[in-house]
């Protein structure tokens, strides 16, 4: 058994507090590449799981998000692509003519993973020497297992205008890989949610209309949970509603992931295998029967040829879009040449994309390995901010009611093109006209700060936070109604919260007479009448 898997056992063997916190699965160097693991379980990782099955668990990372919720498709712009520099010197030379083409034609950064800083300069000089613009690739010095980053790489949402992490449990006992987002987080200052399901990124297509597609390996890697439940979690951490399909045997596809049949283009488009050499075959039926049904809920589906040789899966959807480049696989394997796939592929996709600039590398390297480009790259969307900041606040959006010497954890998520240094957080009692009371000012951006309630009476309360930049940038977000704080109010009569008592709290006093209206009910007695008409009269004039 090689060290790779003796290490994943030892893994497996630990409860999830230590599997955090052990240096033995989150960096331990990895002189192994050279093995050069497939995107399925090797005979021994079968073994390990069948002895300790996978299971979801929640090592850091907040709860869930509140809210608002975008999951951008990979359609959309990105800020960047991230892979892992691992496995043979074939697939590492894939990754560099990948990384020229991302950060020239497609205008992104290469965000490279690499284990150690020697690594990092290697894989820096190859990247270079295949032509990139290395003014956009950053090299990450952290461990890694393998190279398919699609499968345990962090998926990305917008919770308001902020960029943040939602992470599953990896359906692989590859212990470093499955720690990547949690490193992430601490880096790139994203917050990560722990999405209850044990998964492969790669078997998950989705469009920015909030549809998803999967197929129904997730409801084997999760069997305590119906498809309903499964459903449901991804609609709550992603605000999708995902279709489920039957999967390719494995004799077809080792992985089982849709990526390997299917991509999402755009918001209406689609790309689906056709299995011309394997006519009736299941595979052939699953994406037919795919692309009528998507046909049928308004998607321009397009075809392009796949094929099953010798136990490869030869795919032509596995493909990385990424801004305005289709990076496209192509194969030497001379059965493929000369039945014209790769022409065909390329034709379909120049047809389907004219948008697009379609580039062809040769991927034979890899696709033995059960995955092409694809499943080696997690896509990092564009900072909606621009140079500025932005923050979501969590909480205290609306309708709460507060007592003085109440302790409220304000909660808050940020995001900026480079980093975040600081926040403010700011109390406004007027509706969010002026913030003139400070509650913390450049206090740490760890997404939390514990609040006493003052002694002060507000029905129309907000909160504020407002980020800043190293360069003093700023971005903001508030509450998106206001709460009250149950203080002393020192103008009770003042219905209209003008700051003065006059004709206007006069007319609403006398709308509400004789209800029970607990604003205008001035003394206590249950209905509005004489007396509290009385006490409005009384406190006529400015507030004190």
């Amino acid at each position: 058994m090689t060290r790779r898997n003796l290490i994943a056992i030892a893994a497996l063997a630990l409860s999830p507090a230590t599997l955090a916190e052990t240096s033995l699965v989150a960096a331990s160097p990895a002189p192994w590449d050279e093995e050069a693991l497939p995107r399925n379980m090797t005979p021994e990782e079968q073994a390990i799981v069948a002895e300790s099955p996978i299971t979801a668990v929640s090592l850091r990372g907040a709860s869930s998000p509140t809210g608002p919720i975008a999951c951008p498709g990979e359609y959309e712009p990105m800020d960047g692509i991230l892979v892992a520099w691992e496995g043979s010197s074939a697939w590492k030379s894939i990754l560099a003519q990948m990384g020229a083409q991302i950060t020239t034609t497609g205008a992104a950064n290469f965000y490279v993973v690499v284990d150690t800083a020697g690594e990092a300069s290697s894989a820096f000089s190859s990247i270079a020497s295949a032509g990139a613009n290395t003014t956009r690739v950053e090299t990450i010095i952290r461990t890694t297992d393998t190279i398919w980053m699609r499968d345990y790489g962090p998926r990305y949402i917008y919770e308001g205008d902020c960029r943040a992490i939602v992470d599953h449990t990896y359906n692989r006992p590859r212990p470093n890989d499955n720690l990547l987002p949690s490193h992430l987080e601490t880096i790139w200052g994203h917050t990560r949610y722990d999405i209850p399901l044990v998964h492969g990124g790669g078997n998950y297509h989705l469009d920015t209309t909030g549809l998803a597609r999967t197929t129904r390996l997730i409801n084997n890697e999760n069997p305590g949970l119906t498809e309903t439940q499964i459903d449901g979690i991804w609609a709550d951490y992603q605000e999708v509603d995902t279709d489920f399909y039957t999967p390719f045997p494995t004799f077809v596809d080792a992985t089982q992931h849709i990526d390997m049949w299917m991509q999402i283009f755009d918001d209406d488009k689609v790309m689906i295998s056709d299995w011309p050499s394997n006519v009736g075959s299941t595979q052939d039926q699953i994406c037919d029967s795919t692309a009528a049904d998507m046909a049928a809920e308004g998607y321009q589906v397009f075809r392009v040829p796949a094929r099953s040789l010798s136990g490869t899966h030869y795919t032509y959807t596995n493909v990385v879009i990424c801004n305005d480049l289709i990076l496209l696989p192509t194969y030497t394997n001379s059965t493929i040449v000369s039945a014209g796939h790769n022409a065909e592929a390329l034709a379909a996709w120049q047809s389907a994309a004219p948008g697009k600039t379609v580039v062809q590398i040769n991927c034979q390297a890899i696709v033995t390995a059960a995955g092409v480009m694809h499943c080696i790259v997690m896509h990092v969307p564009e900072h909606l901010g621009g140079l500025n900041p932005t923050a979501y606040l969590r909480n205290l959006n609306g309708g709460e009611i507060l007592d003085p010497d109440d302790i409220i954890e304000l909660e808050w998520i940020t995001d900026d093109d480079e980093s975040v240094s600081n926040v403010d957080i700011l109390l406004s009692t007027d509706g969010g006209a002026t913030f003139p009371t400070t509650i913390a000012s450049m206090t740490a951006d760890d997404g939390s700060f514990f609040w006493t309630v003052p002694d002060i009476f507000s029905d129309d309360a907000q909160i504020r936070v407002v980020a800043r930049d190293a360069g003093g940038r700023t971005g903001f977000d508030g509450s998106d109604a206001s709460f009250t704080i149950n203080g002393v109010n020192p103008c009770p009569a003042d219905l209209d919260g003008d700051g003065a008592v006059g004709a206007g709290d006069l007319a609403q006093l006398i709308g509400l007479w004789g209800s029970s209206n607990a604003a205008a009910d001035l003394d206590g007695s249950g209905v509005v009448g004489a007396t509290d008409l009385a006490q409005l009269i009384g406190n006529w004039g400015p507030c004190p």
